[in-house]
């Protein structure tokens, strides 16, 4: 497996080894993954060479890699090549460990990880044990994957590259859709078609899981239900007045009463499961309606999140979960690491009640819900020392496309805090491109806005900027992730 420690394909790794394969793999450095997976029995090496195919005394039968993170010029790859070793993508084995499950897959553009997250709680919870790959490390467990006992297998299906294709499952979610990855598809229209396609790689008899609130889903159930030829069932799920939107399509759960709290978000759910399917128990708190009725309280801020919970709710109980202990694993959920993360509050001095949180987004999209949610927060908590609580983000772009084509958006989303830190662009797997720096979002910014050039400067910045009681948010999906420790530890230290 090359990049075997990246969080997609040490998930693979893992579950392998837990069904008794053998498995090697390379990396450019050690990490905690890495001594997690040789621990399990893997064999791997910190450097990419052509030798590293026999790191033990067998031929490997195929080799792994993700195309999109993995440079094609790879002397690994090249070997397998002139070896005649088959090449295949993580998604080609991922869909392999599926074949023999119930699948249960979750896309869309954003929410993948956090909703995968949610819907592997409330399973548990109910006693499926199911398996599962993640693209985070869930809090209660520290791990990213898990080769369960039961008949489920719980994945996201990234849409990123199209591997989400690879896939047939008997319950998939789409949590929304927005133009994302156009350095990929060329263009908004080819990324919505590859949503229809996955969409009609559901088993017969399966269901289509969609988000009522985002507008791209709900057509994209609406299309199926016109056009399709009823092989699968569509459901939503979403607020009442988002359904009424949607009358053409049965919702399976439906909010309503959302009100965010300092450390929770709790709302009112009713849950209808469509062809009686009732989870193995009866509903013991319905309403003249029929409907389930129960109270969610999400222990992470933002009304993105109660989406989410209904999403794995709905999904849990068509897998055979029953309501309430799905309910009740939802409420449960202690989180996924980088998503709204907290690393710590002030206990003394100047900074006092601060609270320092990191969070992985790095779409427009994704930035306004964390925003949002961090404001939400602040709004809800008692001023300190006299002053107004603040929210304060330390922004990396990711990615040149992705900042030339959302600069405006990026500038309009990040000015939801009151004052911000934008460090320069993480190019990924990109090379930089004339013109783009991270000032085509400083230019259009409408709040309190520092270029930061060094990463090192960015703990010394924060604390000259921030005060007593205000939320600090790292955010991005590069090497910003390094920086919520340094910063606690600057605003600690600090002699103010």
């Amino acid at each position: 497996m090359v990049g075997i420690g990246g969080v997609g394909m040490s998930g693979v790794a893992r579950i392998l080894l837990d069904r008794g394969y053998t498995v090697t793999g390379s990396d450019m450095k050690e990490s905690r993954t890495i001594l997690a997976l040789r621990a399990a029995g893997a064999v791997i090496a910190t450097e990419h060479c052509a030798d590293n195919l026999a790191l033990t005394s067998e031929t490997p039968t195929c080799v792994v890699t993700s195309f999109a993170a993995i440079p094609q010029d790879n002397a690994e790859l090249i070997r397998a090549r002139e070896l005649g070793i088959p090449v295949v993508t993580r998604s080609d084995v991922l869909g392999a460990l599926l074949r023999d499950h119930v699948g249960l897959l979750i896309a869309g553009t954003h929410g993948k990880t956090s909703t995968t997250s949610l819907t592997i709680v409330a399973l548990q919870q109910a006693g499926l044990d199911p398996s599962f790959a993640v693209g985070g490390q869930l809090s209660t467990t520290g791990t990213n994957a898990h080769h369960g006992t039961g008949s489920v297998f719980v994945a996201e299906a990234d849409e990123s590259d199209a591997s989400l294709l690879t896939y047939s499952p008997n319950v998939a979610v789409v949590t929304n859709i927005e133009a994302d990855h156009l350095d990929f598809y060329g263009s908004e229209e080819s990324y919505i078609r590859v949503f229809d396609e996955f969409a009609g790689r559901v088993v017969d008899g399966g269901f289509l899981v969609i988000c009522v609130d985002d507008r791209q889903a709900a057509e994209l159930g609406e299309r199926l239900i016109k056009d399709g030829d009823g092989r699968i069932h569509v459901v939503g799920y979403g607020t009442v007045e988002a359904a009424a939107r949607h009358p053409s399509i049965p919702m399976c759960v439906k909010i309503t009463d959302i009100t965010p709290k300092a450390e929770s978000t709790h709302a009112v759910i009713r849950i209808a499961p469509p062809d009686g399917r009732q989870g193995g128990v009866s509903c013991g708190a319905s309403d003249q309606t029929g409907e389930c009725v129960y109270h969610l309280a999400i222990q992470i801020p933002g009304t993105h999140m109660v989406l989410n919970a209904a999403a794995a709710i709905a999904s849990a109980v068509l897998v055979g979960a029953d309501w309430e202990r799905a309910v009740s694993g939802v409420n449960s959920f202690q989180g996924v690491r980088r998503r709204f993360e907290s690393h710590g509050t002030i206990a003394h001095g100047y900074f006092e009640g601060a609270s320092v949180y990191d969070d992985y987004a790095h779409h427009p999209t994704e930035v306004r819900a964390v925003l949002t949610a961090a404001r939400e927060k602040i709004e809800s908590m008692m001023p300190v020392l006299g002053r107004e609580r603040r929210v304060i983000v330390v922004f990396q772009p990711h990615m040149y496309s992705r900042t030339e084509e959302f600069a405006e958006d990026f500038a309009h989303a990040l000015s939801l805090a009151d004052e911000a830190i934008v460090m320069d662009i993480y190019g990924a797997r990109e090379r930089p491109r004339p013109g783009v720096t991270s000032d085509l979002i400083i230019n259009q910014m409408t709040i309190p806005t520092h270029a930061s050039h060094r990463i090192d400067d960015v703990p010394r910045l924060v604390a000259s900027i921030a005060g007593p009681g205000d939320i600090i948010l790292t955010m991005g999906a590069g090497t910003v992730t390094m920086l919520a420790d340094p910063i606690v530890a600057a605003l600690n230290e600090s002699l103010q």
